[in-house]
């Protein structure tokens, strides 16, 4: 595992009642997430974002929880269980390489992960690959750890890899970028 990625015995601080009053989790994913579509939780953590994700796609929906660290996915687990959406949710465990997922989505997260992610580049080709035509790519990255110049870097990526710049969005403490797969990849 690289030396970048939070460890998962520092989740309380990805998932506990400060970061809910920051992070209003219906204001940052309602726009995107609809009820019936296929979505993934990249990066996913504790489930954060996973369980109000589950909840917005409703029965028909389906969200991927993708994260690197079985033991942040072992929290994922008890939450979608506690809460009743295990039907809604697939837990996967991604490698440094790849994601390995082989489902087109609707939508994707990436919050405050790409910065620990070993190749953006690689990154965002697959979810460019992955996203159904005009699907979408919602990327946040950290004032505290991303530059702004790093963060235009990760945005010219995606350009590269097929996507467009649809929107940048308000995030509270973030530099976020909302993208679309350009049709004519």
């Amino acid at each position: 595992m690289s030396p970048r990625v939070c460890p998962a015995f520092l989740s309380f601080f990805l998932d506990n009642p400060f970061r809910r009053l920051l992070f209003n989790t219906d204001r940052i994913l309602g726009p995107h997430v609809r009820e019936g579509m296929t979505v993934a939780d990249i990066g996913c953590g504790p489930g954060f974002f996973t369980i109000p994700m589950a909840r917005m796609v409703g029965p028909a929906g389906r969200v991927f929880a993708v994260d690197l660290q079985e033991a942040m996915l072992e929290k994922v687990r008890r939450k979608v269980a506690k809460a009743g959406l295990g039907e809604r949710v697939v837990i996967h465990q991604c490698s440094e390489d790849t994601l390995g997922l082989r489902e087109p989505l609707d939508f994707a997260l990436c919050f405050w992960m790409m910065h620990e992610v070993p190749s953006p580049e690689r990154l965002l080709k697959e979810m460019a690959a992955l996203l159904k035509p005009g699907g979408r790519l919602l990327i946040a990255e950290p004032f505290a750890h991303v530059g702004r110049k790093r963060f235009d870097s990760t945005i010219a990526c995606a350009l590269e890899a097929g996507f467009a710049v649809e929107a940048e969005p308000s995030i509270r403490g973030s530099y976020a970028v909302l993208l679309q797969v350009r049709s004519e990849r």
